[in-house]
């Protein structure tokens, strides 16, 4: 789990409860750099740095996400991808990175689906 920037890692099953806002992902839906290996993937793991990266990384992933919104809108011809993206960019921009991430997770699997991919895997627990 990363909050605010900050990996955490659980040693034993816990609950936890956010007593203000936080910037989180859980583990299945934190993106490695290495794979970020598709025109889908890159544009979600540029999300993923304007959402949990620290302060100084968030304006340049937010710059890097339109710049590849762009392109892949450009680029598909599916008219659903390309609101999606739209919608997904307007999310982060009003800093809603997370809404910006649901959506981005929609367009990886229709690319996985167009491209015969397989899904990306979540990442091992470590320990």
């Amino acid at each position: 789990m990363v909050v605010n920037g900050a990996p955490i890692r659980f040693r034993n099953r816990t609950r936890i409860e956010l007593a203000a806002k936080a910037r989180f992902l859980f583990g299945k839906q934190i993106m490695a750099p290495e794979t970020a290996t598709t025109p889908a993937r890159r544009i979600y793991f540029a999300l993923q740095t304007a959402y949990i990266g620290n302060d100084e990384e968030r304006p340049g992933g937010l710059a890097a996400a339109r710049g590849l919104i762009t392109q892949f809108q450009e680029a598909t011809t599916s008219v659903t991808v390309r609101e999606m993206l739209g919608q997904a960019l307007a999310f982060a921009e009003v800093d809603d990175c997370y809404q910006a991430l649901k959506l981005a997770r929609r367009v990886m699997r229709h690319e996985e689906e167009v491209l015969g991919l397989p899904p990306l895997a979540a990442p091992r627990a470590e320990g």
